[in-house]
């Protein structure tokens, strides 16, 4: 008994003391679900605190204005601004004078009235344009459009001479040509298949051509003029006022850098060969010619050091008003007349007796002279539909826009064209379609000309206002002589696509056919 005790003893381990209970090895999953815990809470309380910080900051900007109490965590009115409708627009325009919103933590006031649109694009010291946010990215940070203060006054002034009569006089052959060549081809494509077609990007595509040949002449080859209007649509869909900001590969942003880099190759180009034309000998064929020629005349005092890059990246910012603003405006005036054929009835009445019966006669300066009725009908379409609604500013520094608000800096700020064009006190039937209108000297239209905000207003106005009018009513004109056109309705003419600018929601569907000669 004694010895099987012995040995039982002997091979039990002995009892662990107290102070060795620590060294009991803990299960590895129970050491990992609490640290997993408490990054998940860590994380959890820093989201929450930004998202509590964007609220809060958010609120103290927009103060007592009107708009959202809370915004949409992070993205904000993304969501609503990629697929913007002129019904969603106007709502907030009707909210307020002024109003806010928030995109992407980018903090927006929208300025509807005319007394605060104007003093926003009339107040360079506290606000810059910017257009949208991927705007400096696509057409460059030093381009001439974003500058202020000196520099900016000082391409003006050049600038200034290329839209005089005398330039314009170079410019409205070009015009002519190519518009007639268009139309052949318009009613070629028409006898081939009768059916209503969209004017959307026939229309965009003469206005394409028109201004390269205008503002380059024959610098650029055929080919590379089809390159870049091929190409410059990408950058138009970049510029639509709401885009994801960031220049990824496959983004709209990044197409569009991409295709300004061919472009500006193009262009830069023909800023070189307008120089050593105009070096040897030969007179102006082109605006950049004319550009060249003014930096030459003795009576200049302005700048002349302008660079083939400097001057590539003004035409560059020319084209995008040209096929994207100038075409709205000239798809809309189709539309308005094929709708209102009392009015292109008058339109055709003034062309036949100033052309004298001649459909053939180029067009002059002289004779638009002639035609008041179709420079009321042109600046009372775009004033129904105006291109153009808004053009977003940065602010530089806290803005003071009103007694009670301060606008803070590095906000965008955004002066609306659509409720001074359509204030019903200055314009009677705002909705209606009336050039009579701009023909009275004394209507209220014309003794208001602060609210016809079409091409903007202050130091950033746009320049060639002369040449957008002109060549919008050169191709009406003379289409109204050569063609008949049906609009083909449907549920969409009606409504608005906003891309950078306005558009018919259906593309503008019309039906061609050559018109008698008189």
């Amino acid at each position: 008994m004694a010895s099987f005790l012995r040995q039982f003893t002997s091979s039990v381990a002995p009892m662990p003391s107290s102070t060795s209970l620590v060294d009991i090895p803990i299960p590895s999953f129970i050491i990992s679900s609490t640290k997993s815990a408490t990054w998940f809470y860590t994380t959890a309380a820093i989201v929450g605190g930004l998202l509590v910080l964007e609220q809060s900051v958010y609120r103290y900007k927009k103060k007592h204005l009107p708009g959202a109490a809370w915004t949409i965590p992070i993205i904000g009115k993304f969501a609503d601004s990629m697929k913007p409708t002129m019904e969603g627009y106007m709502s907030q325009w009707n909210s307020g004078a002024l109003s806010a919103i928030s995109v992407f933590n980018i903090f927006i006031v929208m300025a509807s009235s005319n007394e605060y649109a104007r003093k926003i694009m009339n107040s360079p010291t506290h606000a810059e344009p910017c257009l949208v946010h991927s705007a400096k990215q696509i057409l460059m940070p030093d381009n001439w459009v974003f500058l202020t203060g000196k520099t900016h006054v000082e391409y003006r002034k050049v600038l200034n001479t290329l839209f005089t009569r005398k330039a314009l006089s170079i410019y409205i052959g070009i015009q002519d040509t190519i518009a007639r060549q268009h139309f052949t081809q318009w009613l070629a494509d028409a006898q081939k298949d009768p059916s209503p077609k969209s004017i959307m990007m026939t229309a965009r595509n003469l206005n394409m051509l028109t201004s390269l040949r205008v503002f380059c002449g024959d610098h650029i080859p055929e080919h590379g003029a089809v390159d870049i209007s091929e190409k410059y649509w990408d950058i138009t869909q970049a510029l639509e006022l709401v885009n994801f900001p960031f220049a990824f590969p496959g983004t709209k942003v990044y197409r569009a850098i991409q295709a300004r880099k061919v472009a500006i190759k193009w262009l830069e180009l023909a800023a070189s060969k307008a120089k050593t034309a105009i070096a040897n000998g030969c007179e102006p064929e082109c605006m950049l010619d004319q550009w060249v020629k003014e930096l030459a005349t003795p009576g200049y005092k302005g700048r002349k050091d302008f660079s083939d890059r400097e001057m590539a990246m003004v035409v560059f910012s020319f084209l995008f008003a040209s096929q994207d603003a100038m075409s709205s405006g000239l798809i809309y005036g189709f539309q308005h007349l094929a709708d209102h054929p009392d009015i292109l009835a008058k339109i055709r009445e003034e062309q036949y007796r100033v052309r004298a019966g001649d459909i053939d006669k180029p067009m002059t300066l002289e004779m638009l002279e002639e035609m008041p009725y179709l420079k009321a009908f042109v600046k009372e379409s775009m004033r129904v539909k105006p291109p153009v609604t808004m053009v977003p500013y940065k602010t530089t520094k806290a803005f003071p826009i009103a007694a009670d608000y301060i606008v803070p800096a590095n906000s965008m700020v955004i002066p609306s064209f659509y409720n001074s064009l359509h204030d019903p006190a200055i314009f009677p039937e705002h909705d209606k379609l009336m050039p009579e209108r701009w023909l009275d000297p004394s209507s209220s239209a014309n003794t208001n000309p602060k609210n016809y905000m079409v091409f903007g207003s202050g130091p950033h106005k746009c320049v060639g206002i002369e040449y957008a009018t002109m060549n919008i009513g050169l191709v009406l004109a003379t289409a109204s002589v050569l063609m008949d056109w049906e609009h083909h309705v449907t549920p969409e003419s009606d409504k608005v696509q906003i891309i950078a600018t306005l558009f018919p929601k259906d593309g503008c569907l019309l039906k061609f056919t050559p018109r008698p000669r008189p």
